[in-house]
C-alpha cells in the first residue's frame, strides 16, 4: 500500500471518528439539557418569612441556622435543578442542622462524588456530618459514604439505595421513600439493602411519591401522590433531624 492511500485511510477514520465524538457531544447535551426545573412559587413561598441564613458559598446554597454543630451535605436527584430542594433543606435547618446543597455539574451528581470534601474542610466548627441525596444523589452521596467513612458518621437515601458495601463501615444509615414512588426501582432497592448495615432505619412514607422529595413538579413515570409535597417535607425533615440529633444526644 503506498503513502497515499495510507493517508487517505487514516483521514477517513480521524473524520469518522470526529463525526462520532460531535454526535456524542450533541446526544449529551441534548440528554442534559432536558431537566426538571425548581418550582421557584414554592420555593419564595418558603423562603417568606424565615429566620434562616441562606447564602451561596463555593457553588452551594448554605441554609445556617446558627451555631450548629451538625450538618447535612446533600446531593440533589438526577436531572434535577438543585434549587429545587431548597424547601427541604429550609425545613431541616430549621431543626438546627445546617444544610449544604451543592450545584451539581449537568445536575448530575454523578460528575462531582466527591463534592462533599471542600464543604466538610471549609467548616471546622462542624462535629457530626452527614450526607445525602435523592435517587441518583443518594446512590452517589453513598458511593462517597463508602470512600470516607472516617469523615461522617451517617447517610440518609431519599428514595435511593447504595450500590457498595457498606454495611461494616460504622455508617448510620437512614433510607426513606414514598409508598406510591414508582420511579424507585424496588427490585434493585430491595436486592441493595445488603450493602446497607444490619440495623439501618427504614421509613415509608404513606402517600409520598418520587417527586415528593423536591419542588420540582410531577415526575414522568412517577405514582400520585395522596399527600402533599409540603407534607412529604415536612415529615422528612423531621425523621432527618430526629436521626441525625438524636445519635448526638445520646452521647
Amino acid at each position: 500500500m503506498n503513502t497515499n492511500k495510507k493517508r487517505k485511510i487514516v483521514k477517513k477514520i480521524i473524520i469518522i471518528f470526529a463525526l462520532f465524538l460531535l454526535n456524542l457531544i450533541c446526544a449529551f447535551l441534548v440528554y442534559t439539557s432536558n431537566y426538571y426545573h425548581a418550582d421557584e412559587i414554592a420555593i419564595q413561598e418558603e423562603r417568606y418569612g424565615g429566620s434562616l441564613d441562606i447564602s451561596n458559598i463555593d457553588g452551594a446554597l448554605v441554609f445556617d441556622p446558627g451555631n450548629a454543630d451538625t450538618a447535612l451535605i446533600f446531593y440533589p436527584g438526577g436531572k434535577v435543578e438543585y434549587t429545587a430542594y431548597e424547601p427541604l433543606m429550609i425545613k431541616i435547618a430549621q431543626k438546627g442542622i445546617l444544610c449544604i446543597l451543592p450545584e451539581m455539574p449537568f445536575n448530575l451528581a454523578v460528575f462531582d462524588i466527591n463534592a462533599a470534601n471542600k464543604y466538610i474542610s471549609q467548616n471546622t466548627e462542624i462535629l457530626h456530618w452527614y450526607i445525602g441525596g435523592h435517587s441518583l444523589g443518594g446512590s452517589m452521596a453513598a458511593n462517597y459514604a463508602s470512600k470516607n467513612s472516617e469523615k461522617i458518621e451517617g447517610l440518609i437515601l431519599l428514595a435511593a439505595y447504595s450500590t457498595v458495601d457498606i454495611s461494616s463501615d460504622n455508617i448510620r444509615v437512614l433510607s426513606i421513600y414514598g409508598s406510591k414512588d414508582e420511579v424507585l426501582n424496588k427490585e434493585s432497592y430491595r436486592k441493595n439493602k445488603s450493602n446497607l448495615p444490619a440495623d439501618f432505619t427504614e421509613i415509608v412514607i404513606q402517600g409520598g411519591n418520587h417527586a415528593g422529595f423536591g419542588c420540582y413538579g410531577p415526575q414522568k413515570g412517577d405514582g400520585e401522590a395522596e399527600i402533599t409535597s409540603k407534607q412529604q417535607q415536612t415529615d422528612t425533615a423531621q425523621a432527618i433531624a430526629e436521626f441525625c440529633l438524636m445519635a448526638k444526644g445520646s452521647e
